[in-house]
């Protein structure tokens, strides 16, 4: 299970290591390109269920932690999938199985969320 630490406030956001090695993809390249974009994903229902987005923007602080120390083969055809469906204006949406040829967050993945209040 690999980590996204997203926003000062370092929210913490877990995922499968090879989702989220495409994630950290396709981040990289929309984000060096100065591209801002939303991220969603399904919550699975030990979490509460529903859906959560995040908005990514390059000024919002993320790092990535992944549990292999090998790194996931990439699939090209889901990558560019990926980036694609970023353009839209609903974002990348780890769920979408009418734009992605494989659903890049299985409904058995066990990310869990766990927010960390925002200092004030």
């Amino acid at each position: 299970m690999g980590m996204l630490a997203y926003g000062p406030e370092r929210m913490s956001f877990y995922f499968d290591d090879e989702v989220l090695a495409h994630v950290q993809a396709v981040m990289t390249a929309k984000l060096r390109r100065g591209e801002a974009f939303f991220l969603c994903w399904r919550d699975p229902r030990d979490v509460g269920g529903g859906r959560s987005a995040i908005w990514l923007h390059p000024a919002i602080p993320l790092s990535f932690r992944f549990d292999a120390v090998e790194r996931p083969a990439l699939d090209r055809q889901l990558l560019e999938e990926m980036a694609v469906a970023a353009l839209g204006a609903a974002g990348l949406d780890l769920d979408d199985s009418e734009h992605l040829s494989r659903t890049a967050m299985p409904v058995h993945n066990a990310m869990k969320r766990h927010d960390v209040p925002m200092a004030l």
